[in-house]
């Protein structure tokens, strides 16, 4: 965006001033609204286990100043007769317990309650449970629409509420109505508000990842089927990625989007939601792989170009949001091991090329409303107190400070972190100190509570306190907390999961399905008989992965098979379970393929492999299920194998395997996952995904160290991803097949030769610099793509850089530069497929992490095979297009600091 609008939207986002929403005949009396006088009594029933699935089935309750009394009054006020402490700030109720929780040791619950610091709060994943013996018998409604703060008594009356003034100037007025403990109260994600002036408390903690999410600030109603009892759940972003649709990716998002503020509206989840993840796969044993699109930076940056416009109303969205989307994790995040302690030394080269490209998108071009700083250090200082990241890259390279509604959120535990696991500091209040003057506006935790000692003793001051609460009361004001948003406020649930939000889950899902083996057997022919056998075949909270939240239906493998080709004639077995070595299965399994025509198996992994928290210890099949796979092969039938999960494993002995016909991934899919699995076989769905990560072998594991951040290849390290991979990957980044072939030609090439300096030529400064950056279009050039086969499909066009002689050595093998999805192309037709580039498509990083157009010979090369290329060159002198800010030789930290080897 130029500068001038920046400044443009900024004035007119401060000059709003016009009516409150909804407030036409709202009077405000300032008095206090009637307390209750309702007080719980208790039976304290032991420490409880709280893990994959709640031990209460009632709403969650976040507050700084959370104890076990506040906790039962507010669940019983509401009706409940279980209430929970946990994580400190987190309050549950419930109706009834979950039969999978169990009490354990009492030492387990070991965490101080802040507002009550003689009780204990749980733990992580561990509640206080007690039984609330007078529980309210006329409770009132739970579900209420949201009221905007300022049509609410008593906070009405304050100076905030008067919209003749700025709103630079109604949240100075909230801010210094506050005392330096409410102030920090509300710099936690469970935020207090201010209850002596009526400000309500705020959850800033709601997931929204591939669907609305369950998480603190969400609540999904009981049972499904009532108001917000579920969301659509989309396929996780690893199966979206491969679909290479950005168009699809904004429509997803809007969805999502839209089903969030719907939620929003009636108090049912935040505003601000804590996606996405846009770090790269970079390891394939990390956990979190399923979580992002791609292990490519520039596939990454398309994506988020269309995924945060979606979710927030709109590039142009600005102080008027749907909701805040948040970039995470910032930055040089992707191994889940030591986490919380490790430190990263990427090279400057790798900074500016790879790990902070798609959060300069979020930020620089798309306005994302918040970035989560990561658990890790970067460069021996951990990411939440790093003024070279937060400040020189973040704020003043990439412009986050351009609009006053921007904000930066600490990981959940993160600033904690920053004294108890990197040792960074010598006491959290010094930690909550360094995180804050770094500018970490919000803590996901409670190290931010004790800020107010941070200032007595001079490590952080008041001012910075209001730098960081201006931040996140402006971003509030961009979805309507205090005034309302009438472009959203009238979403509710009759917006949720509707017909076109279902077609869409159920396209997502076939369109990232990649075929990675096919001898003829698909799309299959008629059979009589078909067994479906495997740890996947009947997936249902399977196929969600993570962060997920309630869908309306999940449609398992199984279930759309019997649909298919009817109860009778589909048999199931699962024979072995996703990491078993126990074989009792096998023997039901191998009788159901011998009775059947047709052997579909559906395995690979799942979240009890990969997860946050759990990476991978290798990348092979788990368990058995290739032996099992080689049993059902000897039958000699037509056999299917249906691999699931995030990360790729190694199918060297699937596609070596001649008795094996058929191979096909279909990540985490989704609600729909087992009907486009079903439709895809048959041939109802001709699929076109493309693998978005490298497939590697398994010995890849022991050829570079999943903490070695260095992209290039160097001592103990063969390279990483696509770009830089020195030994034979398995299956290569872009592969797929199809049911049927194309040919692809260009019908608009390059020039034969660019001056570079023409090319920045907009402002040219001189050599070395250029007032055009990354993001400014260079060309398009386009290829005809025809279908010689005979089934419409759908087709990937993917566009390969490379370069033998420009730039610094090493060079990468090649490099994604653009990409677009044809649809239904017929049979013996053609449709035109437009490859647009940017500057940013022919430049390099040099070692400081600058993006440079080198000058030399140039070749573009459709597809990972690279059926139609062509060369240019480019000629002149390098020149810089987007640089990296450098390292301060040193920082002035208001405390004693212990930077990380």
């Amino acid at each position: 965006m130029a500068p001038m609008m920046m400044i443009i939207k900024s004035l007119a986002f401060f000059a709003v001033s016009g009516a409150l929403a909804q407030s036409s005949n709202f009077v405000c009396t300032a008095s206090a609204p009637n307390a209750t006088q309702y007080n719980a009594s208790t039976t304290y029933l032991g420490c409880w286990t709280d893990a994959t699935v709640r031990t209460l089935d009632g709403p969650q309750i976040n507050n700084a100043q959370l104890s076990p009394q506040y906790c039962a009054n507010r669940c019983g006020n509401a009706g409940y007769i279980y209430s929970g402490v946990e994580y400190t700030t987190q309050c549950f109720c419930g109706t009834a317990i979950n039969p999978v929780a169990s009490q354990t040791n009492e030492s387990a619950c070991t965490y101080i309650c802040p507002g009550d610091t003689s009780a204990k709060c749980g733990g992580t994943y561990l509640m206080n449970l007690y039984k609330i013996n007078n529980p309210n018998p006329n409770p009132p409604p739970r579900q209420t629409k949201f009221q905007p703060a300022c049509l609410t008594n008593p906070f009405c009356s304050q100076k905030a509420c008067d919209t003749s003034l700025s709103i630079a100037a109604r949240v100075a007025a909230l801010i210094s109505n506050m005392t330096l403990i409410e102030k920090a109260q509300n710099l936690v994600d469970a935020a207090n508000g201010v209850e002596r002036i009526g400000l309500p408390s705020y959850e800033w903690w709601s997931e929204a990842l591939h669907g609305v999410a369950s998480s603190p600030g969400v609540t999904f109603n009981s049972p499904n089927g009532s108001d917000f009892s579920y969301a659509t759940s989309f396929p996780t972003p690893i199966l979206l990625g491969a679909a290479f649709d950005d168009p699809l990716i904004y429509q997803i998002a809007s969805t999502v989007g839209k089903e969030a503020r719907a939620f929003g509206n009636y108090m049912q989840s935040g505003f601000d939601f804590w996606t996405p993840n846009i770090n790269t796969f970079l390891d394939p044993r990390w956990g979190r792989g399923l979580e992002v699109p791609t292990e490519d930076s520039f596939h990454a940056q398309s994506y988020v170009s269309q995924l945060i416009p979606g979710l927030q109303g709109g590039l142009t969205a600005g102080p008027s949001k749907q909701i805040i989307a948040t970039c995470k994790h910032y930055a040089v995040y992707d191994v889940e091991e030591l986490r919380n302690s490790q430190n990263y030394n990427p090279t400057q080269q790798d900074l500016g090329e790879y790990y902070l490209t798609p959060f300069k998108t979020c930020v620089r071009d798309v306005d994302v409303g918040s970035v989560m700083c990561s658990y890790n250090a970067v460069d021996g200082v951990p990411a939440c107190a790093s003024e070279y990241l937060l400040q020189d890259v973040l704020r003043d390279a990439y412009g986050f400070d351009n609009e006053p509604y921007r904000y930066v959120t600490s990981d959940c535990g993160a600033v904690d972190d920053i004294y108890n696991q990197h040792n960074f500091t010598d006491s959290f209040a010094a930690a909550a100190a360094v995180a804050i003057n770094a500018g970490t506006d919000t803590n996901c935790g409670s190290t931010y509570l004790q800020l107010n000692t941070s200032v007595a003793r001079g490590f952080t001051t008041n001012a910075t306190l209001d730098r960081a609460l201006t931040r996140l009361y402006t971003a509030l004001f961009t979805v309507g907390y205090f005034d309302g948003q009438p472009k959203y406020d009238q979403l509710s649930f009759s917006d949720v999961s509707t017909g076109a939000a279902q077609s869409l889950a159920y396209t997502a899902a076939w369109e990232g399905m990649t075929l990675l083996k096919n001898n003829g057997v698909l799309p299959l022919k008629k059979y009589n008989k078909v067994a479906m056998i495997g740890p996947w075949a009947n997936a249902t909270g399977q196929m969600q992965g993570n962060y997920q939240g309630i869908a309306p239906y999940l449609i398992s493998p199984l279930q759309s098979a019997q649909a298919q080709w009817g109860a009778g004639n589909v048999v199931y077995a699962q024979g072995t379970a996703i990491n078993s070595t126990n074989t009792t299965g096998f023997a039901a399994a191998l009788s159901a393929a011998k009775s059947a025509d047709l052997v579909v198996f559906l395995g690979g992994i799942d979240t009890s492999i990969e997860s946050e928290g759990h990476d991978r210890t290798n990348i092979d099949w788990p368990g058995n299920q290739l032996d099992l796979v080689a049993q059902l092969s000897q039958l000699r039938k037509p056999l299917v194998v249906a691999q699931f999960g995030g990360g790729q494993v190694d199918d060297t002995a699937l596609l070596q395997n001649r008795n094996v016909h058929a191979l096909i991934w279909g990540g985490y899919p989704g609600q729909a996952g087992g009907a486009a699995l079903i439709d895809v076989l048959i041939g109802k769905q001709a699929p076109a995904g493309r693998l978005a990560i490298t497939q590697y072998a398994g010995s890849y594991i022991n050829q570079v160290s999943k903490f070695d951040p260095n992209l290039r290849p160097g001592p103990n390290n063969v390279g990483r991803t696509y770009k830089w991979l020195t030994t034979k990957a398995v299956l290569p980044f872009g592969y797929g097949l199809h049911y049927t072939s194309f040919k692809a030609s260009w019908s608009k090439k390059l020039q034969r030769q660019y001056n570079i300096a023409d090319l920045v030529s907009s402002g040219h400064g001189g050599y070395g610099k250029s007032t055009k950056n990354d993001a400014s279009q260079f060309a398009t050039v386009t290829a005809t793509v025809r279908n010689t086969g005979r089934i419409a499909s759908d087709y990937v066009a993917l566009l390969f850089l490379s370069s033998s002689n420009a730039g610094p050595t090493p060079r990468p093998k090649k490099s994604l530069v653009s990409y677009n999805r044809a649809h239904n192309i017929a049979p013996r037709g053609q449709q035109q497929v437009s490859l647009p580039l940017t500057l940013g498509s022919i430049a390099r990083a040099d070692v400081n992490g600058d993006l440079t157009i080198y000058p030399g010979d140039y070749q573009l090369a459709l597809d990972f095979d690279g059926q139609a290329s062509f060369s240019f060159s480019l000629r002149g002198r390098p020149t810089i297009i987007d640089p990296l800010p450098r390292q301060r030789t040193s920082y002035n930290y208001t405390v004693p600091v212990h930077p990380q080897a």
